[in-house]
Order: structure tokens, then C-alpha cells, then sequence
């Protein structure tokens, strides 16, 4: 095993959206033992505490129903800030969120770092929601469902809020899981090289084969690897502690076996954990699963026959 540390990073955000509750999420997977349970796979494991961004004087937009547009674009620039001055390739770094509006702070910076070293930089998205609203099209003016139209550079961000210091490439992102997508993003989605895999096709082929043909595609160009996991990814019958359940999600096994492959490739180089929401969990098991899933992708086996670091 390499010796690299894991840096635990808890981003208590919940401005993407009108339900409170996701500021708990990173306190209750240290709850959950995250630490602990990482350590137990050999890894020094640094806990670097909570980034949060001072509240911001609100940006009107012609979209009457975005709230906290301001409050988002001072997290991205305060992530972003963080990556800049704190991470370095000695960690492997796990945001801990807050939802999924810390994507776009921290998927911009991890593009630079890539693209300071030569290498492209991958996304595998795992989420209910493929999150491609613009600012224009939400109805619900919940700016978690921005994040993907964000770090890709999609012009209607202009003139509103900073664009990314770095984008991503469309084709670089690979979405699994997906079961609720607005009739505006099916739109967009079909005019990119994304690469979504839904409910439906999964359910035909499974999880291994797509996941491993992105891997693939990373390994060729060389890339460095980032999973964005948010909780509804999975079913909200075993995770129901986010604020945007959809039924028919992924199941305990099919998450396990992603995380397992994801491990055994050697890619994954960072991780973001979003929408967590403690408030509607039942007795912690939530946050207990997602402990269980990063364990997975950092190595756990039930038969641990074999190691190699991520």
C-alpha cells in the first residue's frame, strides 16, 4: 500500500436549497466514524475541520425563484481558495457535504491541479439528478441542481456569478444512477458528450460493465479521477436521509461493487460526499452506509485478499 494520507474536509453547506439539514452532514459521518474506519485500512487519516463562507449581500437575477446566488458564488470562491492554498498530492481529499452545490467549488480547483500537471481531469457522478439546470431554466431556484452546468462553462453564468477557473470537458464526466431529469435538461444533455448511464440501463447491464469502460478511458488519457457520490443515488429504502428522494435507486450491492471496482482500478483521487441530510435519517443508517461505501472504495473487502491504494 502507497503511504498516503486521506484529508477529511467538512463543507456544512445547505444553500442549494429550502430544506435545512445537510449542515449536519459532515458532523455525522464523523459520528459515523469515518476516521476510524479508514484508519483500520492502514491510511493516516487528517481531519481538517469545517470550510464555511460568510454570508453574502443576495444577487438578484431575473429568475424570481433563485435564492442564495450570492451565498453560492462566495462557497466556490472560498473552496476553490482552499484548494488552491491546502491541497497537495501527498492527500487524497474527501469533501464532506453540505449538498451538492460544493461540486462546483471544488471540481473547478481539482481541474487546475490537473491540468497543472499535464493530466485531464474525469468526474463520475453519482446521483439521482443529473444537476444541468442553468440559472434560467429551475424552477425551483435551488442552485444544487447547478453544480454539472457550472464546471463545464455554460455561458449563462455570465455576467451573474465568476465562471470556473478551470472547466471540465462534457465528455470527461460520466453520471450513473440518473432517474429524474427535467425535459430542459434532456435538452442540453443531448447537445454534450456526457455520458449517462440511468436506472434503465443499469437495470439491462448493470453497473460493472459502463463503470469499466470509463475507467478505461481514464487509464488511456492518463487522467485523475474524481466521484462526486450524493445520497440519492441510492434507494431511498436503505438511504433515506436526503432531502431529495427518488425510488428506484441503487441498491446496497450495486453501490458496493462500484466502490470495489473504483478501488481496484487505482484512479480515484479524490471524493466528494453530498446531500447527507442526518435530519430524516432512522437511527444513523445512512450515514452509516455512506461510511460503509467510502470504506469500499478506499479498500475494504469481505475476503480482503488483496490491497492496493487508490
Amino acid at each position: 500500500m502507497m503511504e498516503k494520507s486521506i484529508l477529511l474536509i467538512g463543507v456544512p453547506a445547505d444553500q442549494g436549497s429550502r430544506r435545512a439539514g445537510c449542515l449536519m452532514g459532515p458532523d455525522s459521518l464523523r459520528t459515523a466514524n469515518i476516521a476510524r474506519r479508514l484508519s483500520r485500512l492502514g491510511y493516516e487519516v487528517l481531519d481538517d475541520g469545517n470550510i464555511t463562507a460568510a454570508p453574502a449581500d443576495e444577487i438578484l437575477h431575473t429568475n424570481p425563484n433563485i435564492h442564495h446566488l450570492a451565498d453560492y458564488a462566495a462557497l466556490i470562491h472560498k473552496l476553490d481558495q482552499y484548494c488552491a492554498t491546502t491541497l497537495t498530492n501527498n492527500h487524497i481529499p474527501v469533501f464532506m457535504g453540505g449538498d451538492h452545490c460544493i461540486a462546483a467549488g471544488i471540481l473547478p480547483a481539482l481541474a487546475r491541479t490537473s491540468e497543472n500537471t499535464g493530466q485531464e481531469q474525469f468526474v463520475l457522478w453519482l446521483d439521482a439528478h443529473t444537476d444541468f439546470q442553468t440559472l434560467e431554466s429551475t424552477d425551483t431556484g435551488n442552485l444544487h441542481g447547478t453544480p454539472v452546468t457550472y464546471i463545464i462553462g455554460d455561458p449563462s453564468f455570465d455576467g451573474v456569478i465568476p465562471g470556473p477557473s478551470t472547466t471540465i470537458k462534457p465528455e470527461n464526466i460520466c453520471m450513473m444512477g440518473i432517474r429524474s431529469v427535467d425535459p430542459a435538461e434532456q435538452a442540453r444533455i443531448a447537445r454534450t458528450g456526457i455520458d449517462i448511464h440511468d436506472m434503465r440501463a443499469i437495470d439491462e447491464f448493470g453497473v460493472a460493465a459502463p463503470l469499466r469502460r470509463f475507467i478505461d478511458r481514464v487509464r488511456r488519457a492518463n487522467g485523475r479521477l474524481h466521484v462526486s457520490l450524493d445520497v440519492d443515488f441510492l434507494d431511498p429504502d436503505i438511504a433515506p436521509a436526503v432531502g431529495t428522494t427518488v425510488s428506484g435507486g441503487v441498491s446496497h450491492r450495486e453501490a458496493h461493487l462500484i466502490m470495489e471496482i473504483l478501488y481496484d482500478s487505482g484512479l480515484v483521487t479524490s471524493l466528494d460526499i453530498a446531500e447527507l441530510n442526518p435530519f430524516l435519517d432512522v437511527h444513523g443508517k445512512t450515514s452509516e452506509l455512506i461510511v460503509d461505501l467510502v470504506a469500499s472504495l478506499f479498500g475494504q473487502r469481505v475476503l480482503d485478499t488483496q490491497r492496493r491504494s487508490i
